[in-house]
């Protein structure tokens, strides 16, 4: 974190970095850093008291600095600052006078907003969407548009920014999501008194006087539905509804898990897994970190409590923070599937890998949908292997009509169980509460309508 009392020097910052401080030169003195932007480490531990004693280093480093002969006083071996390092700075510069101070980079603001960030979300996320995704697009690398402008390098007043971020908003998916955390990232430098220029805007809100789609006038009128009116919140946006909860027919599903189990090794080690998923409608990254001290083979119930982050491999908490428990009957098919698991592994996970470790929770995804991937041989030259997946090879051959990713088997045996019990708001009570999820989230995107506590199994 960065010092919040006593005035601080305004072109050297005192910063926290991994529980000890150091400071941070403005990039107007990049030329005495060989070019590039200079981090000095302190020595120091990330407490109260050390920072005034690094406040007051930065005060006199800032002083030699300005200075007129500052290259006579400044010490460029920092021993005169009392601190130890073997690196020297470059003691001449092309011009007697320093660069012209301009705004920190673009590189400079996202990553003081990173480490804030990553205190504010989950691990996973942190590191998929920020670290990853949206760095990249910053970075001018994703796939779609890998030979895009590297805006981390550009300063924050560069007047062709915008245009560049446009661009690069348009390469990604969730470009709005994007466009938002760059925008908090500025306002974020902005608090933490980063910027060089108080005047400095804010570049990354560009769309505030574009014309929306939708005016608000339009977006809350009401609608003629089937010659009835209807006011705005009585609409549902039936294709988004459909796009995001479709589901496999009964017979759909039964043909996919009997194609697991009649695949290669390679594919079918996880048809015991793809049939689980069906049959309970768990998130595919809660199945994987389950034990047998999960499942109560007396009470006939599972306790879902916790999941796998796709990128951290760390065991943490379900997506809704709560753990679940999901019972079945004494004959049902998920019991039976349960003891024939049990009967041949001696292993404490349910579902480990061939290591008898937790196993990467994407890899029954590349079996679904199939992988592809090169290896460089002995003799220098790359090969490519192609692996079609179960579930893509059956909508290639017909069999299946449409191809849904992994995740819907969720939605196939919330939909599949919720139109069986639809008439019993008991029974429906109980799939939401077992499934994390709610009731009027079944009734409006699994079954459309309104609906023996005893639940009818698919």
């Amino acid at each position: 974190m960065y010092a919040k009392s006593q005035a601080r020097p305004d072109t050297i910052k005192v910063q926290s970095d991994n529980g000890s401080l150091r400071l941070q030169f403005s990039t107007k003195y990049n030329p005495i850093f060989g070019g590039k932007r200079k981090h000095q480490a302190l020595g120091m531990k990330d407490v109260p008291e050390n920072w005034q004693k690094a406040i007051a280093i930065a005060w006199r480093i800032e002083d030699d600095l300005s200075h007129p002969e500052w290259n006579k006083l400044f010490d460029p071996t920092f021993a005169k600052y009392g601190l130890k390092t073997k690196y020297t700075a470059e003691s001449k510069l092309a011009t007697s006078e320093l660069e012209p101070d301009t705004e920190i980079t673009v590189g400079v603001m996202w990553e003081a907003y990173l480490e804030w960030k990553k205190t504010k979300v989950e691990e996973t996320t942190f590191k998929s969407v920020f670290q990853w995704l949206f760095s990249n697009v910053l970075a001018g690398g994703t796939k779609s548009n890998p030979t895009g402008a590297n805006i981390l390098k550009m300063t924050l007043d560069s007047p062709n920014l915008l245009h560049e971020f446009t661009q690069a908003k348009a390469t990604t998916k969730r470009g709005d999501y994007f466009a938002k955390e760059v925008s908090l990232a500025f306002e974020y430098a902005r608090s933490r008194g980063l910027l060089r220029n108080t005047d400095t805007e804010n570049p990354f809100v560009f769309d505030k006087f574009t014309t929306p789609a939708l005016t608000t006038q339009q977006k809350y009128a009401s609608k003629s539905v089937n010659g009835e009116e209807k006011q705005w919140h009585e609409v549902q946006d039936e294709k988004k509804l459909e796009e995001d909860r479709r589901a496999f027919t009964k017979e759909e599903r039964d043909i996919i898990v009997k194609a697991f189990y009649n695949a290669p090794t390679k594919f079918g080690c996880y048809a015991t897994l793809v049939e689980f998923y069906f049959l309970t409608g768990c998130r595919p990254a809660e199945a994987v970190p389950l034990t047998w001290k999960d499942i109560d083979f007396e009470r006939n119930l599972i306790r879902f409590s916790k999941s796998l982050g796709t990128c951290t491999r760390k065991v943490k908490d379900t997506k809704t923070g709560e753990a679940r428990l999901f019972y079945f009957s004494n004959n049902s098919r998920l019991k039976a599937l349960l003891l024939s698991i049990k009967d041949q592994s001696s292993n404490i996970l349910v579902f480990p890998d061939k290591e008898g470790k937790l196993m990467a929770p994407n890899v029954v995804s590349k079996c679904w949908n199939g992988t592809r991937y090169t290896r460089k041989l002995k003799d220098g030259t790359e090969k490519e292997y192609c692996y079609p997946g179960v579930v893509r090879q059956l909508v290639t051959q017909g069999v299946l009509s449409d191809y849904l990713p992994l995740y819907h088997t969720r939605h196939t045996y919330i939909t599949l169980t919720a139109i069986a019990n639809r008439h019993d708001n008991n029974a429906l009570l109980y799939i939401a509460s077992a499934c994390g999820n709610s009731v009027d989230v079944i009734l409006n995107h699994y079954l459309g309508c309104t609906g023996n506590n005893k639940i009818v199994e698919v």
